[in-house]
């Protein structure tokens, strides 16, 4: 809905502690885990921000930089708004054990998926519940202007929930809340209504760097410094091209997505779960080898991946991922020959249906290759 020039005259008159105990309270209600506000004051982010693309840390995500503008300014994007109401929502699934997913990484054959993505889209399943949110603030205070977001548009939003108070900046750039730690999901809805602010929450990372210690790749460069060329999230998924060859023995068998900077996270102890059938894991994901997933179609990709955020990537960047992971399958010495012949096999039998992408990334797997990666 377009913000409005006067209805933010109508909710001036309601009390607004009443109100902003209503908000709290009816964001519980809809499934979200907190709620904080907000204006659109970015302060010296904006700077940040164009250091960092100035710097080309992006990589290939272009539309960062085409909408750098409207990301440094939210009026910009929105005319008219005056606060942002921000919320969380905890995806970590029952079934997760930290534990079992670090000591999953060090099985050469098992594919390794991002917790988060596991389920059902983030989007579809928070956009959904902002919009029902937004019209339940309307019946509550009358008509008003408003837009929802997550992440969906040109928007700082984990800076404004940090500005907001749902947690703060971690040494790995993601936010970080003491009650839940950092698996959740961010939405906000842009308001024309002069709603209080709230705080924002003191950092606590401290002496702690093992978020940077970890990181296979070194793409946490400093304490709160992310170069996304290096990070394995940035390299198979928003990635288009081929993967640097100096990264491959470091993405291991991470095939979308890498949680080993939140996996490590000492504050994620306290990692709230979610019994939101959404983001239980579908298929097998959390379980599956990589030679499962390297069989399926294209057809299947897609039936499986249906509503599900890792279908964005399409087949050829998911195939190309996982034979970078049967790759260093095939190098592991902690496989056996039965496994690696099996391996090999399954990917000479694709080259001659591969795309060029998929085709130069099997080359690549099936040969004698050994580079790795500097954290330097």
């Amino acid at each position: 809905m377009p913000l409005s020039t006067h209805s933010s005259d109508k909710a001036t008159g309601l009390d607004a502690a009443t109100l902003r105990a209503w908000l709290g309270a009816k964001a519980v209600e809809l499934g979200f885990d907190d709620l904080r506000i907000t204006d659109t004051a970015l302060g010296d982010a904006s700077q940040k921000l164009q250091e960092w693309l100035a710097a080309g840390r992006h990589g290939h995500m272009d539309y960062m930089e085409r909408h750098a503008e409207l990301r440094s300014n939210p009026a910009l994007l929105v005319p008219g708004v005056l606060r942002v109401i921000c919320v969380s929502m905890n995806y970590l699934s029952l079934d997760v054990d930290f534990d079992s997913e670090l000591q999953g990484l060090e099985n050469p054959t098992k594919a390794s998926i991002s917790l988060y993505a596991r389920g059902r889209d983030y989007h579809k399943v928070l956009r959904t519940r902002l919009q029902e949110f937004a019209k339940a603030i309307e019946e509550k205070i009358g008509r008003f202007g408003y837009r929802v977001f997550t992440d969906s548009a040109p928007l700082m939003e984990v800076e404004l929930a940090r500005k907001a108070g749902l947690g703060w900046r971690g040494k790995h750039t993601l936010l970080l809340n003491r009650e839940s730690g950092s698996t959740f999901f961010l939405g906000e809805i842009l308001v024309d209504i002069p709603l209080p602010v709230d705080e924002p929450q003191e950092a606590h990372c401290g002496t702690c760097q093992s978020c940077i210690d970890i990181c296979p790749t070194g793409a946490i460069t400093a304490p709160y410094e992310l170069d996304a060329r290096r990070c394995i999230s940035y390299l198979t998924i928003e990635n288009p091209e081929t993967i640097p060859l100096e990264f491959r023995r470091a993405i291991g068998n991470r095939v979308y997505g890498c949680d080993d900077c939140q996996l490590i996270c000492p504050w994620n102890k306290f990692a709230k779960r979610s019994s939101l059938p959404d983001f239980a894991q579908r298929h097998g994901l959390g379980q599956a080898t990589l030679l499962q997933l390297w069989s399926w179609t294209e057809s299947e990709f897609n039936q499986r991946h249906e509503g599900s955020a890792i279908r964005r990537i399409g087949y050829a960047r998911w195939r190309r991922n996982l034979a970078v992971g049967l790759g260093n399958a095939l190098a592991s010495p902690k496989i056996s020959t039965e496994d690696k012949q099996l391996i090999r096999h399954a990917l000479e039998n694709a080259i001659a249906s591969a795309d060029p992408l998929v085709a130069e990334h099997i080359d690549w797997a099936l040969s004698d290759n050994t580079s790795t990666v500097s954290k330097d």
